[in-house]
């Protein structure tokens, strides 16, 4: 996939997720938080799972999971029965502007165990972006202008963001098998894990109409969202993908505004401008082009008349008088060939 293809892929995937936040926080008020986010995910698996079936082609072309891959699987699965229901939680408990920015923060997550678990390169501007969304996911996490209290429903959000954080870099490691095959797993699984601790929980199941809404969100929000995310993430990596991807909290916060009619503290606005500037400091990091290019040397160097003589991997013509004498003489080596990785900001 090409370059331009991934970045169109991961902000698609940005728009798509973004619309969650608020229809979810309008589908809360008749359907529980765990609930919620199993008929979330349990839509994604089964939207995508009807994709597959229509495109045969495009499933069979990929390389299947494997059971080398069954870690990551696993720890993908599990992150997204805790996710979502965290997000819920948080979306229920909060407001939906709040949420939808502080999802940012799954970009200092995503970035720092792409560093300290999977070694992937951070550069120093992108250590700068983490800095200043950290400051703005500090300054959302309290409640307004009158008080200076932790808000709760932010540090649920918070939570979710770093089990999103360390769910991508999982999926990071699978991201070249199919598709479609980790969404459908992403989506049945983990809908399955939430539906049952919903009912572990007592929660009560919404009616037919409500379920079919979350389905629907959950294929979109959701399910196309990763499915372009991960095509995405193939081509770019974790921690650059999830930099187009900052995005979506930007146009979430603007749909809460029209659809919800929240209103804007200080507080907010300040944390938004810091938040606007760490993303566009992360878009700036990711448009530093990392490509390889051809070029040739040509090696030349010296002997001195004291340390050099003829071996078997060094020789080359003399007049006869210096064949049996150790000599000094300048020569030039043939070009090589090289293929180096430069990064230009």
């Amino acid at each position: 996939m090409s370059k331009t293809k991934a970045i169109l892929f991961a902000l698609l995937a940005a728009v798509f997720y973004a619309i969650n936040v608020p229809l979810s926080k309008l589908l809360l008020r008749s359907v529980a938080p765990t609930a919620m986010a199993a008929f979330l995910y349990l839509g994604a698996g089964l939207g995508i799972g009807i994709m597959s079936l229509i495109n045969k082609s495009g499933r069979e072309s990929s390389e299947r999971i494997s059971k080398s891959d069954l870690p990551y699987v696993i720890g993908m699965i599990v992150l997204d029965i805790a996710a979502p229901i965290l997000l819920m939680l948080g979306i229920s408990r909060g407001s939906s502007a709040n949420a939808s920015l502080l999802g940012n923060f799954e970009i200092v997550a995503t970035t720092v165990i792409a560093l300290a678990v999977f070694k992937e390169a951070v550069s120093k501007r992108l250590w700068l972006a983490i800095a200043l969304i950290t400051l703005s996911s500090l300054l959302l996490s309290f409640e307004g202008a009158d008080s200076f209290k932790f808000s709760y429903g932010s540090l649920f959000v918070l939570l979710a963001a770093v089990c999103w954080g360390f769910e991508n870099n999982c999926t990071r490691m699978i991201s070249s098998k199919s598709t479609y095959e980790i969404v459908i797993l992403k989506g049945i699984f983990s809908g399955l894990g939430s539906l049952g601790i919903a009912f572990i929980i007592g929660e009560a199941m919404p009616g037919a109409a409500h379920i079919a809404m979350a389905l629907l969100l959950g294929f979109v929000a959701y399910g196309l969202s990763i499915f372009l995310y991960v095509r995405a993430q193939s081509a770019l990596g974790a921690a650059r993908t999830s930099a187009y991807y900052a995005a979506a909290p930007f146009v979430g916060a603007f749909l809460s505004f029209i659809m919800l009619n929240e209103r804007l503290s200080w507080l907010y606005l300040a944390a938004l401008a810091v938040m606007i500037a760490g993303s566009l400091i992360v878009a700036a990091d990711t448009l530093a082009r990392k490509h390889a290019h051809p070029h040739r040397h040509t090696l030349t160097h010296t002997h001195d008349g004291t340390t050099h003589t003829h071996t078997v991997t060094h020789t080359h013509e003399h007049d006869h008088y210096l064949t049996d004498k150790k000599h000094g003489h300048r020569h030039t080596s043939a070009e090589l060939s090289r293929c180096s990785e430069a990064i230009h900001p």
